[in-house]
């Protein structure tokens, strides 16, 4: 497993790909937990990197962080509207760990009001999950072909070039 700085610099083009992705549509990710019947669940999230890690973070007592509480697996996959991956995607799946830590909660809260103006600072987190990735990958479409970046913990980051 992987945090986001360990990651992006072991799989620096599916990390390319994914902070590009994910800033283009303005943070927006589709994340994919499993519900406790064990069938997947898709929901709308605004992953946010803070300090080096990629968190998740939102409105508290949604399903998708009892999911988590419950079973910490999950996938996270950048937003994407265009059927022919110019602009390329990625998915990221792993581990979730709630980190209960008023300090970092804090600091965090100050980063998001600095910068999009969202005020959270005096708001106590119920859940606040860091990310310890598991495997990665990427697609791009250029030249007739579609490039597949495929990572997992300790490997490098391996190209499946498609026809």
């Amino acid at each position: 497993m992987a945090g986001w700085e360990e990651f992006a610099a072991r799989a620096p083009r599916i990390a390319e790909i994914f902070t590009r992705r994910h800033a283009a549509t303005g943070n927006l990710c589709m994340l994919a937990t499993l519900r406790s019947d064990g069938f997947p669940r898709i929901s709308p999230m605004e992953p946010r990197f803070f300090e080096g890690r990629l968190w998740l973070v939102g409105m508290p007592g949604t399903t998708k962080f009892r999911d988590l509480a419950r079973d910490p697996r999950f996938c996270l996959h950048t937003a994407t509207v265009d059927t022919q991956v110019t602009d390329g995607d990625a998915k990221l799946w792993g581990l979730a760990r709630d980190v209960q830590d008023p300090a970092l909660h804090q600091r965090f809260a100050d980063d998001l009001f600095a910068d999009t103006g969202l005020d959270l600072r005096d708001t106590a987190f119920d859940h606040f999950y860091d990310t310890e990735l598991t495997g990665a990958s990427a697609v791009e479409y250029a030249g007739g072909h579609l490039d597949i970046t495929v990572w997992t913990p300790g490997q490098a980051e391996r190209v499946i070039r498609k026809h």
